[in-house]
């Protein structure tokens, strides 16, 4: 009864190794042997911290439980000796792949057949999983049997896959971790993408998710798993995304101070740990991970992972398997030199999340994005879309390599009536508001008279001016910043735009 009280009013939940009975002169006595906390972890009771004060029991301070939790970083729980374990606790098939994997990561300086013939113990110690010959925690968890998690009690060994929706199902995948994450890869339901490339005909396929970002991402979380809390590591899958989940925060800084890859981390949370797995091959210590997840889902045009650090002492990484807005797939499949500072605005414009007015701006000079914030959006489509005043003297420049005749103000064809392309004549006006910043109606009927030909009438070319006025003031791209009679129309500036 003793037991099961302790154990159910203690947070993380503890109970005794051992009860001693003393018989004395005035009576039986019962000595209850108390485990040590964790290191790096207070223990509460009902749901509370306590210290002592001399005879007195006091609430435990924040100063005090920050000074606890930061034991973490002193001892590195995956460099602990295993002092039961030995060679027979190894998985074979882990073995060789681990072996296979370090070949790879030192090619240069070792065949495979070099790294294959090594004895074991020499093959350990070169791929820092042993220390001074003797078994570590780090061992245990990449190469250990599935029997040999006992020796790592009492953590919860465990990466869990499940599917969320229809179809729910789940596994569990033990040691060794070096072979449960392609095990794992290998159940995530898996197919090609179609994605039809503006004006083509053929359409561009390719994988929902790419093995090297899951894999990737999964080997994160088992290097930076808190492991002294005795969880596992879950990898949700949804219909159209994937979320790792793994224990711990952010050790150095946060997710985006490593996207652009020229962040280098000081500490980890598992050094040993981490220089183990960066000898097999499967992570690096640079700080390269983010940035390289990134990259490779721009090149496969899908949308940026999410970071979810709200929850407390938990990660969340979201990787998704579907096109969020087919116009920021087709704008990477067009413009494949797109940076990535600018592909990460444009993903946040089609997750309508907020952006810098500096960046709305910078990204409507380049043409883009168009409408006013909140409702940004990215661009697409020569018919319907702003073009900046850089890609139209562009578009002249080809017109005159391909021996067409080019406007010299506004580089479009002046000499060609109009044939219904309002895109057309809706880039011209963009471009003349982008020269001149602002013009009335009369302005803008003189500039588009001659180019709209002699096939219109005086009164079908006001109307057709004023529908197109009309069409990109809708469209947030103009704004008219003057009376009906004495209109001012002007691009619309991203400081305006609320």
């Amino acid at each position: 009864g003793t037991k099961m009280q302790i154990s159910d009013g203690t947070e993380p939940s503890i109970t005794f190794r051992n009860i001693h009975e003393l018989q004395h002169l005035d009576g039986r006595v019962v000595m209850f042997e108390v485990p040590a906390a964790p290191r790096g972890m207070a223990i509460a009771w009902k749901g509370h911290y306590y210290a002592r004060a001399g005879e007195s029991l006091t609430p435990l301070t924040i100063d005090k439980l920050d000074e606890i939790r930061q034991q973490n970083f002193i001892l590195d729980w995956s460099a602990q000796i295993v002092s039961e374990a030995t060679y027979d606790d190894l998985d074979e098939a882990a073995i060789i792949k681990a072996r296979e994997s370090y070949a790879k990561k030192h090619e240069r300086g070792f065949s495979l057949q070099e790294v294959m013939d090594w004895p074991l113990e020499t093959f350990l110690e070169r791929a820092k999983l042993t220390d001074k010959g003797r078994l570590t925690r780090a061992t245990i968890l990449l190469l250990g049997k599935d029997g040999a998690s006992t020796l790592l009690s009492p953590l919860m060994a465990q990466i869990t896959w499940r599917v969320i929706g229809e179809g729910r199902a789940y596994q569990h995948f033990h040691l060794p971790f070096i072979l449960a994450t392609t095990g794992l890869y290998q159940k995530i339901r898996n197919y090609q993408v179609r994605i039809l490339p503006e004006n083509q005909l053929i359409p561009v396929e390719v994988a929902k998710y790419d093995e090297w970002v899951v894999l990737e991402a999964l080997h994160n979380c088992i290097a930076h798993q808190d492991y002294t809390r005795n969880g596992r590591i879950v990898v949700a899958e949804y219909p159209d995304k994937l979320e790792f989940q793994n224990l711990g925060n952010f050790i150095d800084g946060y997710p985006e101070d490593y996207i652009s890859g020229t962040k280098t981390p000081v500490t980890y949370r598992n050094p040993f740990l981490m220089r183990a797995m960066t000898e097999l091959n499967m992570i690096d210590t640079i700080g390269h991970g983010i940035h390289s997840i990134h990259v490779r889902q721009a090149r496969r045009y899908f949308p940026m992972p999410d970071y979810d650090l709200t929850e407390q002492g938990v990660v969340k990484v979201t990787i998704h398997g579907k096109i969020v807005d087919e116009a920021y797939s087709r704008m990477l499949i067009k413009h494949t030199d797109l940076p990535l500072d600018e592909i990460l605005a444009l993903d946040r414009v089609q997750k309508h999340l907020p952006l810098p007015d500096d960046t709305i701006k910078h990204l409507r000079r380049k043409g883009l994005v168009a409408g006013r914030k909140p409702n940004l959006r990215v661009m697409t489509g020569m018919a319907n879309l702003r073009l900046s005043a850089s890609a139209v003297i562009s578009t002249a420049e080809e017109s005159k390599n391909e021996g067409g005749v080019a406007d010299n103000q506004t580089g479009y064809d002046s000499t060609q009536p109009y044939n219904g392309d309002d895109g057309h004549y809706c880039n011209l006006i963009i471009d003349y508001l982008t020269r001149q910043g602002r013009a009335s109606r009369k302005d803008i009927d003189q500039m588009l008279a001659d180019k709209l030909g002699n096939r219109l009438s005086a009164t079908q070319k006001s109307r057709k001016i004023g529908n197109l006025l009309t069409r990109l003031r809708r469209q947030g791209v103009i704004v008219n910043g003057g009376a009906k009679k004495n209109s001012n129309w002007q691009l619309v500036d991203c400081d305006k735009a609320t």
